[in-house]
């Protein structure tokens, strides 16, 4: 367990302002005191995922979850807490102090150093390989690429030996079979013995975007198959979070950048001078990875390969780069089946010229769609028609919608009259049933029993209770503290979150309340009833209220505990009776009170 101090924490916490680091995975607009944008937890379709610059915490409406700028990037970038304090650290330019030796005990932390260790060694050794009198295969598959050694050095391409070469470097330089098997490099046969995941193979190092070698991609130097073996997802390595090249890319202009589909096409690219490509290893593009497209770019455009699958999966891509906020582009090539083919047939110039031009979301839609559809033929152009108008309702911007309408009016001989009207019926329609910024209730973490056991009413007051203690501490504290005891939360998570809050008042450290729950389904409770307002205009006089309940509850209780004793009161002395009578009558007063209070009966 990672053991920095906590003062070092919220240092790190409060140098990185919550908006400012969300805004780079999520587009955020302004409503009130507070941003909201698409969740990127959930698919969603209206805006329910709220950011308080005030309170420093996220909290989407839809699917429950929430917490400070520490839970976020934890989450979105699947990191461990102390990935997360070394990411945010780097940002808001603070050192952090060496680990002490709690974590480096910690065994799965552990072993994931070594496999970084192990995936570098197979990477230089892959390497140096390429270029031994053995690897003559090799090295004309090299020559006939036309890949120049500088490029080779830059991706550190190489290649694998026959058999166990790698496994037995590993062992002796010391790696356990469990690291070695961890690093997904080597299998186990089932006679026992040790043999390479890569052999006579040319290797394609995979590194994150600090530059740690995760994985590794081997090709065939003939036509076998399969063409390419890949790393499996293992302890330092998932595919759909990372993006082949961006380490590299980095180091240039990103302003704009071009995906494709494998390996050989950014590698292309790169020799000829194409510097900003990344390549998404072979999968359909994912949230993360369009995550990772949006925070190191302005521009992203889409070069997957011509044929229906490439199509295919440049439609699905530019869904979720849409969702992304991404600004997308769809590289429009012709005379080549993929950029690697076309920038080696007609040069990096021409293939420029093509990025240049690339065509936007909607006109790539439009040309699918066209594709497909006969013009000539009334039907096919009233569906064409159609389809169109729910393609350019989706557009927000209406200066950018009103010049395709010009275009396609002009391309398509289609009045703009026509498609103006169809487009209106659509965009009405939506907005009509549309709720903007509408929330949904806090998703409760409470026991479905406890609810049964619990009136709801008791339970919503309890958020409140917990909603001013957080949020109003030094109005509240020293109020509620000695009327609502922990004892009298009925709840048990909000009794816990109660307990807590007052345990950490006490130390002075109510701003980190969030920290000090390890429980991912109470930080994302918490920080719905943070996120909440509950309403309230008038804060004294809501703790005033509030207190007056409990009280009122305390006194009915005490009351009718008071007539129980006096219904057999016979085994009792005449005094103690009388005091008891005393006692009744002053919490009947006192009940008058706190009905004056509340302006209700508290019967």
């Amino acid at each position: 367990m990672v053991r920095y101090s906590e003062e070092l924490i919220e240092e790190i916490r409060n140098s990185n302002d919550i908006v400012d680091v969300i805004s780079q995975y999520v587009i955020l607009k302004r409503s009130g005191r507070n941003f909201f944008g698409l969740c990127p937890f959930h698919k969603e379709k209206s805006p329910s995922f709220s950011v308080s610059p005030d309170k420093q915490i996220f909290h989407c409406f839809g699917c429950g979850v929430g917490g400070n700028v520490i839970h976020f990037v934890s989450k979105i970038e699947n990191l461990d807490f102390r990935e997360t304090l070394e990411l945010l650290a780097n940002r808001a330019n603070i050192q952090l102090p060496t680990l002490d030796n709690s974590y480096q005990d910690n065994k799965k932390a552990m072993l994931k150093a070594k496999v970084y260790q192990i995936n570098e060694i197979a990477a230089k050794f892959y390497h140096e390989n390429l270029y031994k009198p053995t690897s003559k295969e090799a090295q004309e598959y090299i020559k006939k690429r036309k890949l120049d050694n500088r490029t080779l050095k830059s991706f550190l391409i190489g290649y694998s030996g026959t058999f166990d070469e790698l496994y037995k470097l590993l062992k002796q330089k010391g790696f356990t079979e469990e690291e070695i098997l961890a690093s997904s490099l080597v299998n186990k046969a089932d006679n026992g013995r040790f043999i390479d995941r890569f052999r006579r193979r040319l290797m394609i190092p995979i590194q994150d975007t600090t530059g740690r070698f995760i994985a590794f991609g081997g090709r065939v130097l003939d036509d076998s198959k399969p063409k390419y073996i890949n790393s499996p997802e293992n302890i330092v390595y998932s595919k759909g979070r990372n993006l082949f090249g961006l380490n590299i890319a980095k180091k240039y202009d990103t302003k704009k950048l071009i995906i494709v589909e494998g390996y050989m096409d950014a590698i292309s690219l790169y020799q000829r001078g194409i510097t900003n490509v990344v390549a998404s290893l072979g999968t359909a593009l994912t949230e993360q990875q369009g995550r990772l497209l949006r925070k190191n770019s302005e521009q992203v455009i889409i070069g997957y390969d011509a044929d229906g699958a490439g199509q295919a999966a440049t439609l699905r891509g530019l869904e979720i780069l849409q969702n992304m906020g991404c600004d997308i582009r769809v590289l429009q090539i012709y005379g080549a089946k993929d950029p690697d083919e076309f920038v080696i047939k007609y040069g990096p110039e021409r293939f420029q010229k093509c990025v240049d031009s690339a065509i936007s979301l909607v006109e790539f839609k439009v040309k699918i769609l066209k594709q497909n559809l006969n013009l000539d033929n009334v039907n096919d152009k009233i569906k064409f028609l159609n389809e169109v108008a729910k393609i350019l309702s989706k557009v927000d911007n209406t200066i950018e919608k009103e010049v395709y309408i010009d275009k396609i009016s002009q391309e398509y001989n289609i009045s703009k009259e026509a498609i103006y009207g169809e487009v209106n019926k659509l965009t009405y329609s939506k907005t009509s049933d549309k709720k903007v910024l509408e929330r949904a209730p806090i998703k409760s973490f409470i026991q479905k029993e406890e609810i049964e056991k619990i009136d709801e009413a008791v339970i919503k007051r309890e958020k409140m209770v917990i909603y001013i203690l957080v949020n109003y501490p030094n109005e509240s504290y020293s109020k509620i503290k000695d009327i609502i005891t922990v004892d009298d939360i009925k709840a048990e998570t909000n009794k816990k979150i109660i307990a807590k809050i007052y345990e950490q008042y006490e130390k002075n450290n109510m701003a980190n309340i969030l920290d000090f729950f390890v429980e991912e389904e109470i930080v994302n409770y918490l920080s719905g009833i943070m996120a909440d307002d509950f309403g309230i205009a008038d804060i004294n006089k809501c703790i005033e209220d509030l207190l007056n309940i409990y009280n009122k509850e305390k006194l009915v209780n005490k009351r009718n505990d008071i007539i129980k004793k006096l219904e057999n009161a016979s085994n009792m002395t005449s005094e103690e009776v009388k005091n008891l009578e005393l006692e009744l009558n002053n919490v009947i007063l006192k009940l008058a009170k706190v009905k004056w209070d509340l302006g209700k009966d508290c019967e």
